[in-house]
């Protein structure tokens, strides 16, 4: 996973050039504050992107969003579940698995509701009545 300072999403597939295209699991998404958390139980300074999601995100609640819609500027996605943290995240970094189990600290999987471009900064909030 490179960090990248734009994506381009496409409703029902997911992001553009983006390995996993289609199904429910177009989108994944952990939460920078979840990971800072994480990280202080682990004790050590661990990078984001070990974590593997394609989005991370700031000042949105990701527990137990389930069905709920979240917008990332001009496009719209719809959660899906939460992602659970398989072995590969204690290959990456030691207990990082188990840490990551709580409070949906692997983040949650998303569909694609809206075509657009999202970029690093862009304002992500939940739509109202989800």
């Amino acid at each position: 996973m490179d960090p990248q300072q734009s994506a381009e999403l496409r409703r029902g597939m997911g992001i553009v050039d983006n390995t996993d295209q289609g199904g429910p699991r177009q989108v994944t998404i952990i939460s920078s504050e979840r990971w800072d958390s994480v990280s202080q139980a682990l004790g050590a300074s661990v990078d984001p992107v070990l974590r593997r999601a394609n989005l991370l995100v700031s000042g949105v609640e990701l527990e137990g969003s389930r069905g709920k819609v979240l917008k990332v500027e001009a496009c719209r996605v719809q959660v899906n579940g939460e992602t659970r943290p398989c072995e590969r995240m204690d290959e990456a970094h030691p207990g990082l698995r188990a840490t990551l189990e709580p409070h949906w600290g692997g983040g949650v999987y998303a569909e694609v509701l809206d075509d657009g471009v999202i970029r690093q900064g862009d304002v992500v909030t939940w739509v109202d009545g989800s």
